[in-house]
This record gives structure tokens, sequence and C-alpha cells, in this order.
């Protein structure tokens, strides 16, 4: 079956660097789009970027700029570097694709804070 493990995240100052990773099993990775979503508490989950099969990327305005998502087809891995962090940019990010249903991780906490 599907499946996706995020890891990479933790506490970093704002400011800071943060590398999350995705790996996923049970797929044909490589002709997947694949997702990164966030969600902060009380706040709807939110899409924070796409890379296509392709490798074709798209991201979120309030994230333009600050984090690159890319993927190693070969490792089945999907990263999102994460630079300049903002307290805002707190959240639980999720690693997600759509492959009739709709797979999530487990998700990874990071948390921006001085």
């Amino acid at each position: 079956q599907v499946q996706l493990v995020e890891s990479g995240g933790g506490l970093v100052q704002p400011g800071g660097s943060l590398r999350l990773s995705c790996a996923a099993s049970g797929i044909i990775f490589n002709i997947y789009n694949m997702n990164w979503y966030r969600q902060a508490p009380g706040k709807q989950r939110e899409l924070v970027a796409t890379i296509s099969s392709g490798g074709s990327t798209d991201y979120a305005d309030s994230v333009k700029g600050r984090f690159t998502i890319s993927r190693d087809n070969a490792k089945n891995t999907v990263w999102l570097q994460m630079n300049s962090l903002k307290p805002e940019d707190t959240a639980v990010y999720y690693c997600h694709l759509r492959k009739g249903l709709n797979y999530w991780g487990q998700g990874t906490q990071v948390t921006v804070s001085s």
C-alpha cells in the first residue's frame, strides 16, 4: 500500500532553515505529482508547494522565494528546503499525493520561535 513518511521537522529560530524529507513507498513514484501541505493550530490545512512528475514546481505566495521543493525519483523521495523561516511558518507539515484517493504522511512539526 501507499506509504509516506516525513522527517526533518524541529525547532528553529526565525531566519533559520530546515529541510523536510518525505520517503514514498508502494507507488510508481515518478509518475505522480507530490505536494507539501501544512496546518497551523486553529487553521485549515494549506498547500505549500507542488512538484510535478516532470519536475515543474509551484508555491504558495507566502513561501515563494524562501521554500524550494525538489524530488529524486531514484530515491522515491521529495524534499522541502525551508529558508528564512518565520514564526508564521510554524505548523505541522504533511507530504501528500493523490492516486485516486488522497494519501498523507503522518506529519512533522516545524516550530519557528526565538
